[in-house]
């Protein structure tokens, strides 16, 4: 049972965790977007050439490596888990 609870709690806490990052990293990224388009605007480009400008960066954003290197929240805690339980239980 406590070990059922050590699962649950732990995947709370990778969850919480990886909705943090997640929501930072998007952050960053919306934030560095913003930026490139006011250091360097297109002449004549309006208020909405630039969410559009910003809107197809974080469409990119969705399908990047960075996204999906986050999911390593929830497979490194594992991993080093399933270390530790192996190294403890063989000696």
């Amino acid at each position: 049972m406590t070990f059922l609870r050590l699962i649950v709690v732990g995947f709370l806490a990778m969850t919480v965790f990886y909705w943090l990052i997640s929501v930072y990293s998007r952050s960053l990224r919306r934030e560095k977007l913003e930026n490139r388009w006011d250091e360097d605007p297109p002449e004549g480009a309006g208020e909405d050439e630039r969410e559009a400008y910003i809107e197809a960066g974080m469409r990119d954003y969705e399908h990047s490596l960075r996204r999906k290197l986050i999911l390593l929240v929830y497979v490194v805690p594992i991993v080093v888990v399933a270390v530790i339980a192996y190294v403890v239980n063989t000696q």
